[in-house]
């Protein structure tokens, strides 16, 4: 006990203890039991100071679960992340003998991460040019070594704090199927940003895994008398003193003890009849927060306790006492006089292996914020300078260090240093956000923005290119004509890719074009930008234009560069000339080996394998497509491509589309819609699935989990449309084509021929300029068809012979087809019945040699109305008895129901089909259907509309889906002309909606 003399009156001041582990037995119980049964999955979530770390530790303290050999690690609230470092510094500090340990070749990629272990590692392997198989490869190495260590549970506190590449390791350990690792992970949920990585391991627990969350919550009041008792000597608290103390803090543990602490602190604790109790309820004031009574507490200390204090929390980590010491800038017995009391107030903390460091990281934040700014700053450069002795040195904490303390030129060392880590450990993603903010910052050196940007690894940034900070800073330095003439080259280069990579094809075009002069000592460099001005989807250059660059770049090919710098370029010409529709291409496909010696090879024959599929799919070509999908998958699930992986599949679902493979085909391209900072992928998919819902009569329909970058989901038309504009807003001259004949097909069927043509009068200007007719094959039937309905037969005529004459001597299969069938729309449109039914049934054998099937459908059902023009009833009904049945084998039902009702119109004998909607109505829309299309003529949106009838969304979309089949129209738009025209109202009392509903 120590006395006190306040207000005159001597006063018996208590000596505390650490608080014993209060009020978690039930919580620790399931913590042990699922640590006993591996493999598991426990998280504990918890605000700041609720007592996550003090529970795990618990955990790891008892027998069973210390004989599992835990491995403990801790996430910094650090901006600089070095790559898997939390768990990178624990594996460090447990000081494995490596040279014992079984670990195969693959452990080679960790020696950048752990340059100390160099003579017991294996050798570096090659480095992989593809993000996603860099990545993945280092978390198999890192868990491989944690397998060796005997590691059985891995601990991870402050989750919330981790870096992606840590977040992406314990998704792979809770994925491993062979696992025996446990896990346990403590996080604040406040602080988990809904798109972290985190919310998947969450919210869907690993299969096969012993799953387990702990949510802690306050304690009560004798919980908070118990833990107030073990901090006296195990003496009585009053329970007037606890309920006092239990409601100001909210009954959170430390607050609880900072608490008591404090009020010791103030002498405000006194003995009465044997207990512990508070002097007045008037005189004590707690303080709202933690962090307030830390720093009231702190403000107690002596100016040497502060100090050391404040070092403390600069540093962030648990460190040695005479680094504290050192940082502090004090002599080393004033330090460690000063370390003493710091500890023995509370604040911090020893662990086992004698660091220091605050025992709360809400405690070392109080302290670091009341630190006057310029010793902060202070602190840091003193940090800095400490922690450049150490081998290795800790470039990502230097980073930070440097950056706090304002020194800029330090900062940019150590982060360039820590990207170059990230890199060469395959930690592409960390690298990019460091690289990003070098580059982003103001005024940074010509000469490092040079050398920043040929390091940024392209095919990692999509959705930061997207933001266009970064390519406005490079456009900054190039405009400031400083750089040297190769510098300059190797920026817009660079520049130049990062804009393709994230779809600005015409803007990328021209900066790649802008470079050529700066190019003459780099021919790959140089082939490559002439290779890609080539490309026909990023221009709108000529075919001819397009053919002289390739032309060029193949020359260019021809000097000094390596075998794997000349596959890239032979892939990238055949892509262009099939691209163009040019039968040279297959001559150049077939120029690539089977095979390849390094990554890079293989990385650029499973990328030729995606090109040729693309252009084979374009040609018609679809058993080639598909044979070479298949291989090319199989090479990026062997390598571990991702991305290369996730647009092979969205291709094969762009095949599966034309072919009529349709069972599972929604679900496949709503799931490829969603995938993250891929928005080229993601439109391809979002494609389908509206081409999809228009065929099946989904047309309201929400396409499932399709959420995209470019703005969501909707109906049909809306998903059309947003393809559509995507690709004219990012010079994607080739992008807009399939949408546009989309929704002019929507539009024609709706009597709206004038703007069915508009949005085909694009895609014809696209083709006419470049002489691509290869790219008409998904318009030209229906603009043929709508310059027909405008009454331009001319027009139609001279469409249709220029489409033949860019096809004549072609063996394009897809296109000709489409050629048949505008030849069908012609005579039909002008008269000529007899030749129109000859006409589309060449059509019908071509897309059905492809196969195309959705297309031969409907090319025989425009024969069939052919053919009943010109009296023979008998074929015309067997060809639309043929038609309705393979529509409604693809599940195409709005299509079924348009020949069903041709067919009963014809006078054949045919059985009424239920297409949905309550039965007993028929095609007349049920009263409930009739509630909702009233309310949807007033504007309101589903969700609305589902509000107002006490419906759900769904529901909503389901009767509105029902009504468009009843009267034969694919989106709201046409049905509320339908609905109009048949006298429908909207109810009394409702107006139209004047905007979006907020």
């Amino acid at each position: 006990m120590e006395r006190s003399a306040q207000d005159g009156l001597p006063r018996v001041l208590p000596s505390l203890r650490a608080p014993r582990f209060v009020g978690r037995a039930a919580e620790l119980h399931r913590l042990t039991d699922a640590l006993a049964r591996p493999p598991a999955a426990v998280l504990v979530e918890g605000e700041a100071g609720i007592g996550k770390s003090r529970l795990v530790q618990e955990a790891l303290d008892e027998p069973g679960v210390a004989a599992r050999r835990p491995l403990a690690a801790l996430c910094p609230p650090f901006r600089e992340a070095l790559t898997l470092g939390p768990v990178v510094d624990a594996a460090r500090d447990a000081r494995p003998d490596v040279g014992k340990l079984a670990l195969t070749p693959l452990a080679g990629v960790l020696r950048p991460l752990f340059p100390e272990w160099g003579q017991d590692l294996p050798p570096a392997p090659e480095v992989l040019s593809d993000a996603g198989a860099a990545r993945h490869r280092l978390l198999r190495a890192l868990a491989e070594l944690l397998d060796a260590m005997g590691v059985g549970v891995l601990v991870l506190e402050d989750v919330h704090w981790a870096d992606e590449a840590t977040l992406d390791f314990l998704l792979f350990l809770a994925s491993r199927r062979s696992r025996r690792m446990s896990l346990v992970l403590t996080y604040r949920p406040e602080d988990v940003a809904p798109e972290s990585v985190l919310m998947r391991l969450t919210s869907r627990p690993p299969a096969g895994t012993g799953y387990v969350r702990i949510c802690l919550g306050a304690l009560d009041v004798p919980q908070t008398a118990e833990l107030m008792s073990s901090m006296l000597d195990g003496e009585h608290v009053s329970e007037t003193f606890a309920s006092f103390l239990q409601e100001r803090t909210d009954g959170v543990p430390l607050a609880i003890e900072e608490s008591v602490r404090l009020l010791r602190d103030r002498s405000d604790l006194v003995r009465q009849g044997g207990e512990w109790v508070r002097r007045t309820l008037a005189d004590i004031a707690v303080p709202p927060t933690i962090r307030d009574a830390v720093a009231e507490r702190a403000a107690r200390l002596t100016p040497v306790a502060q100090r050391v204090l404040q070092a403390a929390s600069v540093l962030a980590e648990p460190v040695g006492p005479a680094v504290l010491g050192t940082v502090s800038g004090l002599p080393d017995d004033v330090a460690t006089a000063g370390v003493d009391a710091a500890v023995r107030s509370g604040l911090l903390g020893e662990d086992r292996a004698g660091r220091v460091s605050f025992r709360h990281a809400l405690a070392a934040r109080a302290v670091y914020d009341m630190t006057p700014a310029p010793d902060r700053r202070a602190l840091h450069r003193g940090a800095g300078g400490l922690l450049r002795a150490m081998t290795p040195q800790p470039v990502a904490r230097l980073a930070h260090h440097y950056r706090e303390a304002g020194d800029t030129g330090q900062w940019r060392r150590y982060a360039e240093r820590t990207a170059d880590l990230a890199l060469a450990s395959g930690d592409h993603r960390t690298a990019v956000g460091l690289l990003h903010e070098l580059l982003t910052q103001s005024d940074p050196p010509a000469a490092s923005v040079a050398r920043w940007a040929q390091k940024m690894p392209v095919l990692a940034f999509t959705g930061l290119v997207g933001r266009g900070d970064l390519t406005r800073a490079l456009r900054r330095v190039l405009d400031a004509e400083v750089l040297a003439p190769h510098e300059r080259a190797a920026v817009r280069i660079q520049l130049g890719r990062m804009l393709l990579h994230a779809g600005e094809y015409a803007a990328g075009a021209a900066e790649l074009e802008r470079a050529l002069p700066d190019l003459a000592d780099e021919p790959f460099q140089a082939a490559w930008a002439m290779n890609t001005l080539g490309s026909p989807p990023g221009t709108l250059m000529s075919a001819g234009e397009h053919r002289r660059w390739l032309d060029r770049a193949a020359d260019a090919a021809r000097l000094p560069m390596t075998a794997d710098q000349r596959l890239a370029l032979v892939v990238d010409r055949a892509t262009a000339l099939l691209d163009m529709g040019d039968e040279a291409g297959w001559a150049v496909a077939a120029e690539l080996p089977d095979t390849a010696t390094t990554p890079e090879g293989m990385m650029q024959l499973a990328r030729s394998g995606l090109n040729i599929a693309n252009g084979a799919m374009r040609w018609g070509r679809y058993d080639e497509a598909r044979q070479l999908l298949t291989t090319a998958l199989a090479r990026a699930e062997e390598h571990r491509y991702q991305r290369l992986h996730d647009m092979i599949l969205v291709t094969l679902v762009h095949l599966d589309w034309f072919t009529g493979a349709w069972d599972g085909l929604p679900e496949r391209a709503a799931a490829l819609a969603g995938v993250d900072e891929e928005p080229l992928l993601q439109l391809d998919a979002l494609l389908i699935t509206a081409l999809l819902d228009g065929a099946v009569g989904a047309g309201g329909a929400d396409p499932g989990p399709a959420a995209v970058t470019e703005g969501g989901v909707g109906t049909v038309e809306e998903r059309l449309r947003q393809v559509l504009d995507a690709g004219l807003r990012r010079g994607i001259v080739d992008l807009p084509l399939e949408p546009a004949a989309a929704l002019a097909r929507i539009r024609l069927a709706e009597g709206a021929a004038a703007e069915a043509l508009e949005l085909t009068q694009g895609p014809a200007d696209v083709v006419a300029r470049k002489n691509i007719w290869l790219w008409a094959t998904e318009f030209a039937p229906v603009r043929t068809d709508a310059l027909l309905a405008l009454q331009r037969p001319d027009q139609a005529r001279q469409f249709v012979a220029d489409l033949a004459e860019g096809l004549s001597g072609r063996n394009l299969p897809a296109a000709n087809a489409a050629l048949e069938t505008c030849r069908g729309v012609l005579a039909q449109g002008e008269g000529r019945s007899i030749e129109a039914a000859a006409a589309f049934g060449r059509a019908v054998t071509a897309w059905k040699r492809l196969p195309r099937p959705y297309e031969a459908l409907l090319a025989g059902e425009r024969r069939a109305g052919c053919l009943l023009a010109a009296g023979d009833r008998d074929t015309a009904l067997a060809e639309l008895a043929r038609a309705q049945a393979g529509f409604t084998a693809l599940g195409a039902r709005t299509d079924a129901a348009r020949v069903h009702a041709a067919r009963r119109a014809a006078g054949a004998p045919v059985r009424e089909v239920w297409r949905g909607g309550r039965r007993g109505y028929g095609d007349q829309l049920s009263p409930r259907e009739l509630e909702v299309v009233r309310l949807m003529l007033t504007g309101l949106t589903n969700p609305a509309i589902a509000r107002a009838l006490s419906r759900s969304p769904k529901t909503i979309a389901a009767q509105l889906n029902s009504a468009m089949r009843k009267y034969k129209v694919t989106s709201r738009t046409a049905l509320a002309v339908s609905l109009t025209q048949a006298g429908i109202t909207p109810p009394e009392g409702h107006t139209t909606a004047a905007g979006p509903e907020l």
